[in-house]
């Protein structure tokens, strides 16, 4: 799960589609997935096959807007995220919270709820780490205060992440 506002909400989602999908290395489905859509659906299942990739499961929590609205409207607008991380959230789950600041609150009680919930939670923020830096499992600061040079640094952050997740599940 990935969350933040603004510029890091666009993050969020572009982080979201590089992980569901292949990023540098090729991520075809299994032969046995491949078999079976070809037997069972013989005029297109070869395409299907074709074009499917192997994910990585991620969501980001930007990204529902109704839910969003109407939960901000009607009960908290800082717990959006955390509300989210309370019921998507299981087991050896990843919270990715990016916050320039380090201080979103809405960010910062997703990371809350998440670390009660036995969830990872890695914070990108800027250089002074905010309120992140304190309760995450790892923040990655990058070199800046100004929130567009944050955002700036994040990205080729993010990027190398992605990659090296990459390679490790699919190399």
């Amino acid at each position: 799960m990935i969350c933040g506002n603004g510029g890091s909400a666009a993050d969020a989602e572009h982080i979201t589609g590089e992980l569901m999908k292949s990023f540098k290395l090729k991520r075809p489905v299994s032969e046995e997935i491949r078999c079976s859509l070809e037997a069972l659906f013989p005029d297109n299942g070869a395409y299907i096959a074709d074009h499917l990739q192997v994910g990585i499961r991620a969501l980001s929590l930007t990204g529902q807007s109704s839910f969003s609205s109407a939960f901000a409207n009607d009960v908290a607008p800082d717990m959006v995220f955390a509300q989210q991380v309370f019921n998507y959230g299981c087991g050896s789950d990843v919270l990715w919270a990016i916050s320039t600041s380090g201080n979103s609150k809405n960010v910062v009680n997703a990371c809350i709820v998440a670390h009660v919930s036995g969830l990872y939670t890695i914070g990108m923020t800027g250089e002074h780490g905010g309120k992140l830096s304190e309760i995450c499992d790892v923040t990655i600061r990058v070199p800046a205060c100004e929130t567009f040079r944050v955002q700036e640094y994040h990205l080729p952050v993010y990027h190398t992440l992605c990659a090296m997740l990459e390679a490790e599940l699919f190399a």
